[in-house]
């Protein structure tokens, strides 16, 4: 059981994914109960009625009624499932305490709908390939959730990354590293680190999953022949994000608007925004499918383009016409860890903030290939009549647009072609043709879900 301390201690925590506020019993019960089930799905939690969202404890009644009414509640939740209840005064206010541990049942059903938790939210699944991929999920255990036995807490844990996480997450100096642990659900029943945990914190992870890297490379010209630069960022996920930020940093053109600044620091103006990269990276890094152990993260940076690339494609609970307004985590305990630093915001928002970013820069959207590796591919900025005007001598006006179509739009189809350039489906044909004898372009994939490649040649 929790004492004053522990909720103190859990309060200036915050919510987040294994602990949850509610500023007084609602009257709809069964709000609550979707919350316990969410956490018997995931890796248990805390749920503490009568502290409101700003983390401010306000008290609640909790008599026999609302007990009975709540403990009938979670008597719905199928299979059985047993949660410690109980009430602490804090601060002379009396708080409800609900202990929900993570299910060894799973999946917990109510009212014949499946809850988990995603990042600081309840989820419901309400669709058939949602369910079955929390089923492949449950029936081999979140890669996060299970006990790194390797490792040694006292030996492969600095204070450094503990200390860097805790001023991130805003978390005070007054509770114990031991507290925080146990506080974020880090620890199995039997005393051992979480793989998630250990990726996050351990000052070498890779020296327990070799894998769980950043491969760095970047390449003179459009393709893989010529490597110019090869690196691999290792340690936390955290540090090798900020690793892999720094490097790209150094890659791609960076500018500095220094006019007004006055004593601020000047403001960084990157080719392409800085959040793109941001988001993408912590996508990889929340996401991957750390069971692939023959494949690591990759950023790729050539005269064109940037690719970042992990391993797993979509996860199956996504359908593709939800891809970027939805979001299903591999790894919902990493997720969890990156919202409490305030690196991840609205569940299922950055693929959006991604597009929105990229088109008020004026530049082409970011292409996602979601099969196998998922791959981002962000278009560097480019002057496509200086490429013209430079390296190419003899092209006609129809041919010139037809570039410039797929240079928008590496997925045009030639009906869009006919129209954009206002040709017969034969002349673009026939353009298309000249223009590959040219190595000019190419067609990767099928006719119908491949793309176009334009072999750039930067001046």
């Amino acid at each position: 059981m929790l004492n004053e301390k522990n909720i103190k201690s859990l309060i200036a925590s915050g919510e987040g994914y294994n602990v949850e506020f509610k500023v007084s019993i609602p009257s709809k019960i069964k709000d609550v109960t979707e919350e316990i089930c969410a956490f018997a799905n995931a890796a248990g939690g805390t749920l503490l009625l009568g502290v409101d969202d700003n983390n401010i404890v306000q008290g609640v009644v909790f008599n026999n009624v609302k007990r009975s009414a709540l403990q009938n509640s979670i008597n719905e939740i199928s299979p059985a499932l047993h949660c410690e209840i109980y009430t602490v005064t804090v601060d002379s206010k009396d708080v409800v305490v609900i202990e929900v541990p993570s299910g060894d049942n799973k999946p917990y059903v109510l009212s014949g709908a499946i809850y988990v938790r995603q990042g600081p939210n309840s989820q419901k699944l309400t669709t058939v390939e949602e369910m079955r991929d929390f089923f492949q999920q449950a029936d081999k255990i979140y890669f996060d959730e299970a006990p790194c036995k390797a490792i040694d807490i006292n030996q492969d844990v600095p204070d450094n990354n503990i200390n860097q996480f805790r001023a991130l997450a805003g978390l005070g100096t007054t509770v114990s590293n031991e507290q925080v642990f146990n506080n974020l659900k880090l620890i199995t029943k039997e005393g051992l680190l979480k793989n998630g945990a250990a990726l996050f914190f351990a000052e070498n992870p890779e020296q327990f999953f070799e894998k769980a890297v950043i491969r760095c490379i970047a390449f003179d010209g459009v393709d893989k022949r010529f490597i110019e630069d090869d690196k691999v960022m290792t340690g936390s996920l955290y540090n090798q994000y900020l690793q892999s930020m720094s490097w790209l940093k150094k890659k791609l053109d960076v500018r500095y608007d220094i006019e007004g600044a006055g004593s601020q620091p000047r403001k960084e103006i990157w080719e392409i925004p800085e959040t793109v990269f941001k988001e993408a990276i912590i996508n990889a890094l929340a996401h991957r499918d750390y069971y692939d152990k023959g494949a690591r993260t990759t950023i790729e940076v050539f005269n064109d383009r940037v690719e970042i690339s992990n391993p797993g494609g979509l996860i199956s609970g996504i359908p593709k016409n939800e891809f970027g307004k939805r979001s299903l985590s591999r790894n919902p305990l990493i997720f969890g860890l990156f919202e409490r630093i305030r690196m991840v915001e609205q569940v299922g928002s950055g693929i959006g903030r991604m597009r929105d970013l990229m088109i008020e820069a004026d530049l082409t959207e970011p292409e996602f290939n979601t099969e196998g590796m998922f791959t981002v591919t962000v278009r560097r900025p480019f002057d496509f009549n200086k490429w013209v005007d430079k390296w190419v001598d003899n092209l006609t006006d129809n041919r010139v647009n037809i570039i410039k179509a797929i240079h928008e739009n590496s997925k045009v189809s030639k009906r869009e072609l006919e129209d954009k350039v206002g040709l017969s489906a034969t002349a673009i044909d026939n353009n298309l043709d000249a223009l590959k004898d040219l190595g000019l372009i190419e067609r990767v994939g099928s006719a119908k879900g491949g793309h176009w490649q334009i072999n750039y040649i930067l001046p």
